[in-house]
């Protein structure tokens, strides 16, 4: 079970992404699968609950609020609650049901893409908990760790070497968008940084000497290994252009950095001084070589002439203020977003590049609340487990949580990764990491 739950993680991006309907049915069933295998075992007696699972139950009542939540958007309603509940939803459902004959109607407007969003989403939090509860022992959390770094570097080497081959195009690996490509290595990234950090000692060096003596030490064990590959994962980053990709990164880098040193002990703040400078040389010599430069230039180049995506953000919120509790929908984005702009945008926009209106408009204030105190709780779990845990893993795992959380959040104002299977896939560990980087073996 937990090696089809590795394989699952490292198939994830392959496929596009997963963000085709074959692609994202085949993880949702695979990911279902295996938890009903898990199921099916406690219920004959072979598995028990770990104390993990008690100890999450916060996130795990969110979770399944907002998988409640969303399967209700399908339940069709008498058309008077519907009207009293979402009035903007019932004026449409009336619009296109014969005079006369509506009774019933859901508070979704495209039942198809609600429904396999809720399926999604599903899926999404049976990972989440089969990662809680596969996740036992020390050895499993790094194999797991090891496995999305492999996947990180496979993804770089395959994306950076296609983009260098091709003089002037960008590196997008196996996704079909390189913005979500970015976002995919900065979770990988801050996963590898954080089993970085597990694996320094923290040891202080009293004299020039035992530094390079340790430092030659490091260089000759697979923490160079590691080192490499991160190296390799920075350079794709950089190659794919992507101006959010590569702020998100640096900008959760920073913060976190400053938050891994304030709550360190004083025997460990050298050490995660020196990683964080080391990955600055990455950023500064590496890329530079690579194209930072060009990344830069498409900031700076940034207009409102070159970019609508500020107007569908815009037109994104007057959606969302005519369903502003319960939404539209959630996927119903496509079908509802052409009627506010027709008129407004150059191209037609299925994504609102902006994951926090996004759900908003489809989910409503309600939804938004759901996901947000998720994500928070999550946050916070892995806060307290730097400030709380002295274990060298578990630190690492809860600085790689927080890392890529505040990325994905930051990158999410701009672009929709967590419409991406593969990306939500990969975030939804991230947020286990957090929770196991708190309460593992307390």
């Amino acid at each position: 079970m937990f090696v089809l739950y590795l394989a699952l993680l490292a198939w994830a991006p392959v496929p596009l992404g997963s963000n085709r309907p074959w692609a994202w049915a085949l993880l949702a069933l695979w990911a279902l699968a295996l938890a009903l295998w898990w199921l099916a075992g406690c219920i004959r007696g072979k598995h028990s609950y770990p104390a993990i699972i008690k100890d999450s139950q916060p996130i795990l009542l969110c979770g399944l609020l907002w998988l409640g939540y969303v399967w209700l958007q399908l339940v069709p309603l008498p058309v008077e609650i519907l009207k009293i509940l979402s009035p903007q939803a019932a004026r449409w459902h009336t619009a296109a049901a014969a005079p006369a004959t509506l009774v019933l109607a859901p508070l979704t407007l495209d039942r198809y893409a609600t429904l396999e969003a809720a399926c999604k989403s599903t899926a999404y939090l049976a990972f989440f908990a089969l990662s809680l509860i596969l996740l036992r022992d020390r050895d499993r959390i790094r194999y797991t760790a090891y496995a999305l770094i492999a996947s990180g570097v496979l993804q770089a080497l395959y994306g950076a070497l296609i983009s260098l081959q091709s003089a002037g195009d960008v590196a997008s690996g196996t996704f079909a968008n390189r913005n979500h490509y970015a976002a995919y290595l900065t979770m990988c990234l801050s996963v590898g940084i954080g089993v970085l950090i597990a694996s320094l000692t923290g040891a202080k060096h009293r004299s020039w000497g035992s530094f390079f003596r340790n430092l030659m030490q490091w260089i000759i064990t697979p923490k160079m290994g590691l080192r490499l590959g991160l190296v390799i994962m920075v350079i794709a980053l950089v190659l794919t252009r992507s101006r959010m990709g590569n702020s998100s990164f640096f900008i959760s880098l920073l913060i976190t950095g400053v938050i891994g040193l304030l709550l360190a002990k004083r025997a460990t703040k050298s050490m995660v001084i020196l990683l964080v400078s080391l990955v600055a040389i990455d950023v500064f010599i590496v890329g530079t070589y690579f194209g930072t430069r060009r990344v830069v230039e498409r900031i700076t180049q940034t207009t409102a002439e070159t970019e609508d995506r500020d107007e569908v953000a815009a037109y994104a919120l007057e959606m969302w203020k005519d369903y502003p509790v319960f939404g539209s929908g959630l996927g119903s984005f496509p079908v509802v977003f052409p009627r506010y702009s027709a008129e407004g945008t150059l191209v037609s926009y299925t994504h609102a590049h902006n994951d926090y209106l996004e759900f908003g408009a489809e989910a409503g204030v309600v939804g938004l609340s759901l996901l947000g105190l998720m994500v928070l709780m999550s946050f916070a779990a892995a806060l307290r487990a730097q400030y709380l845990r002295r274990d060298p893993l578990m630190r690492g795992l809860s600085f790689a949580a927080m890392m890529g959380i505040l990325a994905l959040m930051i990158h999410s104002s701009v672009d929709f990764n967590l419409q991406i299977p593969a990306n939500a896939l990969t975030f939804m560990l991230l947020l286990a990491f957090a929770w196991i980087s708190l309460y593992h073996e307390r």
